[in-house]
């Protein structure tokens, strides 16, 4: 195979990529004629990398959702939470794949920590005993700093997070994503294929306007061949933490998701409400569960994650 010289353009779309050779990028690059011949296309050998490093996870589920908005890295921290909190030898990790928008520092409480380096990779930053995590807010140098990078640049640092990340033995990788699907999906689903996805969980909203996005992101986890462990509603109602009455803030005009999920096969796993001291807990980074274990979102999560555990581990 011939060698691919080293002064490549800076957005690259990558050798492995359909595009390489075809893409605007790789007009006038000395490497176009060998990247569109095809004889750069190898298997990835960060596939084997990824399967062996998480040789030691049992399960691997993604939390994704087609919209932004519907506090899908807020069901991720509790769904981690919840999980680490209800047994003290259950070891969780979360991931944060949203390259370009990491919310899980602030909303886990771990802004500012730094990433360690050693023999066996990077260490990921604990939370709790039990509970740890990475993302690229920890590498960059302010929360404010944006990171502006093409898909094979998230590519690669999806790649390292998944095999040079030291995990050590979980019994549960959460991958928090960003909307839609699309490069940072695809690169989870490539380098997690061989290592084995557990399942995605959906997160939604009642109003129509979210549930049309969310059935796009059911539709892929179908194509790619995705299980999906269900899909949870959040936002549900209003709960008013004086009077506890509660109102309908997204009203569900055409069933919300528990109608969506009858319509297309998929399991319901249950609905959070709107709770403003979650959001509150969120922004300051405290643990809600701990905070207002009375609240009745801790009793919706509590169901949830019992059937999370028992598609899981059976049990």
């Amino acid at each position: 195979m011939a060698d691919v010289p080293q002064d490549a353009p800076e957005h690259c779309p990558g050798t492995q990529s359909d595009t390489a050779g075809k893409a605007s990028a790789c007009a006038g690059c000395p490497n176009q004629s060998i990247c569109s011949s095809g004889a750069t296309k190898l298997p990835d050998p960060g596939i084997a990398l990824v399967k062996e490093r998480l040789s030691c996870v049992k399960n691997k589920i993604l939390i994704l959702s087609g919209k932004g908005g519907v506090g899908k890295s807020t069901v991720t921290c509790l769904v981690s939470r919840a999980l680490a909190a209800s047994d003290p030898d259950r070891d969780v990790a979360v991931l944060d794949i949203d390259i370009c928008g990491p919310s899980q520092p602030r909303i886990l409480g771990a802004l500012g920590e730094q990433v360690h380096q050693s023999a066996s990779g990077w260490s990921p930053v604990y939370v709790e005993d039990n509970l740890s995590l990475m993302s690229i807010g920890f590498l960059l140098n302010s929360a404010s700093d944006a990171v502006i990078w093409r898909g094979p640049k998230k590519n690669g640092m999806i790649r390292q997070f998944l095999s040079e990340v030291d995990w050590g033995n979980l019994d549960y990788l959460i991958l928090d994503t960003p909307p839609g699907t699309s490069d940072e999906h695809l690169s989870a689903t490539t380098y997690l294929k061989e290592a084995g996805i557990t399942g995605a969980i959906i997160v939604t909203t009642p109003q129509e306007v979210a549930l049309l996005d969310v059935r796009k992101e059911i539709d892929f986890c179908k194509k790619v061949n995705i299980p999906i462990l269900g899909v949870v509603e959040n936002m549900s109602i209003f709960v008013c933490p004086k009077c506890k009455n509660s109102a309908e803030i997204f009203p569900a005009l055409t069933g919300g998701a528990k109608k969506m999920s009858e319509e297309l096969n998929v399991e319901f796993l249950g609905s959070l409400p709107l709770d403003p001291l979650l959001a509150r807990c969120c922004d300051e980074g405290k643990n809600f569960l701990t905070e207002m274990p009375d609240s009745p979102t801790v009793a919706s999560l509590n169901a949830i994650i019992k059937k999370i555990i028992q598609k899981c581990d059976g049990t």
